[in-house]
């Protein structure tokens, strides 16, 4: 049997169509799948900038390991390239949430608040492709988690 790339059970999937000028709609069925297709697109092409940001970062920390005469010149720099380390590893973190996102979308679960499995607004989808919860549930979940920090 030839090789087809596929893992054993695997199915392939046919090409979903998508205009260039797509946005989901409310007037069309929920997490259909040309919604799934937007949204699968739209969060690989955020992890590809983010993971292109990661290896410009680490080409500019090997650069940057140079001896710096002046105190101050080398207290800035160290300055600067903790900051960029502290952005990269939240940029990490998002990597992940993205993928998490990704796997929701392969296993049919994506656009549906993990909470109360409600759909998640394709207006909060669209500004938040990685959301896990409705707007109303996240906001319910700051406040516990606000009255929590306060004590």
């Amino acid at each position: 049997m030839p090789d087809t790339g596929l893992d054993e059970g695997a199915t392939m999937k046919a090409e979903v169509f998508l205009p260039d000028n797509y946005r989901p709609a409310e007037d069309e069925p929920f997490m259909n799948e040309r919604q799934l297709e937007y949204f699968r697109r739209k969060l690989i092409a955020w992890r590809n900038e983010l993971l292109e940001g990661s290896r410009d970062t680490i080409v500019g920390l090997q650069d940057g390991t140079r001896a710096i005469p002046d105190v101050a010149d080398r207290a800035s720099e160290e300055t600067d390239r903790a900051l960029e380390l502290r952005t990269r590893d939240r940029q990490r973190k998002l990597v992940t949430k993205i993928d998490a996102a990704l796997r929701r979308i392969e296993d049919g679960e994506y656009g549906y608040c993990e909470v109360t499995g409600e759909p998640i607004s394709l207006k909060r989808l669209d500004a938040r492709p990685i959301a896990t919860m409705s707007l109303e549930a996240q906001e319910r979940h700051e406040r516990r988690e606000k009255v929590h920090r306060d004590d």
